[in-house]
């Protein structure tokens, strides 16, 4: 019996993790939610069956903590862990993450159900009022399509600023006309429409851009369409492609971040001060990007190497065919091994400064044919196209997208007003 004693009170130790004196102050997470009181519904359960309990995990918390503090004895605090742990790890509980306790509505106010919430979207029950069981689930989601149209005075994330939109539209435009248009080099007059959605959860809490729907981009007097469509509905693949059905997409990325700027760009007569205005050609594209930004693979392929040199720092190395290579070097960390199938989009690593490097970026290189190019210069192959099949169904599909596109009104950034919501939706995002 000892023996069992030492071995239950080992475990509840590891459940409970150490208790300070004063408590930390509470964290405020940027997803946690305040239910307005008309709203005695949430998690599937009637609010005003409970005393409600809303806070966040705090440093050194634990399940164990938060339970005993609620008047969960030790017994009951294993016994929950031990049931529901093929369900939740309890350990996994995250800092600054929010969490809803219901207790009993009587003087004591004993915990019944404990409601713990990893992101804006999925929360996970752990419910011992009676039975002892667990579950993961989602808040119900809202989608709104709105609509947005603006004039290039400086760059698009600016104009998307003073329309009091979200800077996500910009990097999603910049994705869906990665080879159609240089966003570093736009002029001032481009315009655009956009067509898109916005996620609000439980109606009310705005969770941020779903997807654009459709786009036109005015540059250099050209037009741009673009329309997602889907191309295989069991695997739930989209893509997107403009009014002719052809795919604005190449087999490769045209970038592998999302960047804030081209740095230095590929240059065979490149010379360098540091080095007595020698010539030093340079290979490779970089674009500066915070660290820790993710770094993806700009097509399929299997990595061929994920090493480091002093020069190169952390690299990875990706055969894509029998004709093309890249590589992207001065990574803070791979997230890929060598003979893993990689997809285009995978992210294979994050942005650092290890190697020769004299701030944070990734070097992206070419190879076509086993030589060093300037994929900017190449004439890539393009994606798949929308099949025979599809493409009667496609020009159907766009026909009232594109009479909606065309009637957008552009508005000029300047000095535009915003709106309490839009305002709204700027801080949140």
């Amino acid at each position: 019996m000892g023996r069992e004693c030492i071995i239950l009170f080992a475990l509840l130790a590891t459940f409970l993790g150490c208790k300070d004196d004063k408590p930390e102050p509470v964290i405020e997470d940027e997803f946690a939610a305040v239910i307005p009181p008309e709203e005695l519904k949430e998690f599937g359960f009637n609010l005003n069956d409970y005393v409600v309990k809303r806070d966040t995990i705090r440093k050194g918390e634990s399940f164990g903590v938060i339970m005993e503090r609620y008047k969960i004895g030790y017994p009951k605090i294993f016994q929950i862990a031990e049931q529901t742990k093929n369900d939740f790890d309890i350990r996994k509980l995250q800092l600054g993450k929010p969490y809803t306790v219901l207790c009993s509505k009587d003087s004591l106010q004993q915990a019944l159900t404990f409601i713990y919430q990893p992101n804006r979207e999925e929360y996970v029950v752990l419910n011992f009022k009676d039975s002892i069981h667990a579950f993961t689930s989602r808040k119900p989601i809202t989608y709104v399509e709105k609509e947005f149209g603006g004039v290039i005075n400086s760059d698009l994330s600016q104009t998307l600023s003073d329309g009091g939109k979200s800077l996500l539209l910009a990097y999603k435009m910049s994705d869906i006309y990665a080879w159609t248009i240089d966003f570093t080099r736009l002029q001032k007059g481009d315009h655009f429409k956009i067509i898109y959605t916005d996620k609000y959860i439980d109606d009310t809490i705005y969770a941020g851009i779903d997807k654009i729907k459709a786009a036109y981009f005015d540059h250099k007097s050209e037009p741009f369409y673009a329309f997602e469509f889907e191309t295989d509905s069991v695997k739930g693949l989209t893509d997107y492609f403009n009014e002719e059905a052809k795919n604005l997409r190449r087999a490769f990325l045209k970038a592998p971040v999302e960047y804030k700027r081209i740095s230095s760009r590929y240059n065979l007569k490149r010379r360098i001060a540091l080095y007595g205005n020698k010539i030093r050609p340079h290979k490779g594209t970089d674009f500066s990007a915070n660290i820790g930004t993710p770094i993806r693979s700009t097509a399929n392929g299997t990595v061929t190497k994920s090493a480091y040199t002093r020069g190169n720092g952390n690299y990875v190395k990706i055969r894509h065919n029998s004709a093309y290579e890249t590589q992207y070097l001065h990574m803070k960390k791979q997230n890929v091994k060598v003979g893993q199938y990689v997809k285009q989009g995978d992210v294979i690593g994050w942005v650092g400064m290890t190697g020769n490097t004299s701030g944070p970026h990734v070097c992206y290189r070419f190879w076509k044919n086993g030589k060093q190019v300037d994929p900017f210069k190449q004439k890539l192959p393009e994606a798949e196209p929308i099949s025979d099949s599809l493409k009667t169904r496609y020009l159907d599909f766009i026909k009232p997208l594109k009479t909606q596109l065309d009637a957008i009104q552009v508005k000029k950034s300047e000095g535009l007003e915003h709106t309490p919501e839009e305002d709204l939706i700027t801080q949140l995002d």
